[in-house]
């Protein structure tokens, strides 16, 4: 092999990397499903719940919410696969990963303080707040104004969520979710195929 073949392997062989770095950075991983699988959850855990509790009068109207155990059981079974299909997790997924745990520990530990002070009546508000923060991070790591203005909606209806009564702010999570959640959703759905 002549000093020029050398050269010319050494510059392919540098172009081929840096093609598949291009790629990997380019290529959109986020397919929505949990945001959909979460947003559709909690909405559906909200309307029934302000159904029970504004027009049928049931006083426990909150068990509703045990649905949300078969969305944590779906979504561990849902990232195993994802976690066995996927080749080589990017920096950007393991961020994100981690804006949403802290969430999930946040949410937790907020309800569990709020219930054990007795201040039901704060716990939709926080919520609002606390939706807010993992939705507007994750829009600004994958860079996707959907899920920012999803996070500014939660902030808005969270300053609004005092001035109502318990059973509406159940709306106004319901609202959240869908700005937040299930239209972003189906917009990284899209994004998602488009691109692979």
């Amino acid at each position: 092999m002549n000093e020029n073949e050398k050269i010319m392997t050494e510059a392919e062989s540098l172009s081929i990397i840096s093609g598949m770095i291009n790629r990997a950075r380019n290529r959109f991983s986020e397919t929505g499903t949990l945001y959909l699988l979460w947003g559709w959850v909690i909405l559906v855990c909200c309307i029934s719940q302000f159904v029970l509790i504004y027009f049928l009068k049931y006083p426990k109207g909150y068990q509703v919410w045990f649905l949300t155990w078969l969305a944590v059981i779906y979504q561990f079974i849902y990232l195993a696969k994802i976690k066995k299909r996927r080749t080589a997790k990017t920096y950007t997924d393991e961020i994100a990963g981690f804006v949403w745990f802290t969430f999930m520990i946040c949410g937790v530990i907020m309800v569990f303080i709020l219930i054990q002070l007795k201040a039901y009546e704060s716990i939709n508000p926080l919520i609002l707040v606390l939706y807010g923060m993992p939705t507007f991070l994750s829009g600004i790591i994958l860079k996707f104004k959907p899920l920012v203005t999803g996070g500014i909606i939660c902030w808005l209806l969270a300053i609004l969520s005092p001035f109502i009564n318990y059973e509406y702010q159940l709306l106004l999570l319901a609202c959240a979710v869908i700005a937040a959640w299930i239209i972003p959703g189906y917009l990284l759905r899209a994004k998602f195929k488009k691109e692979n």
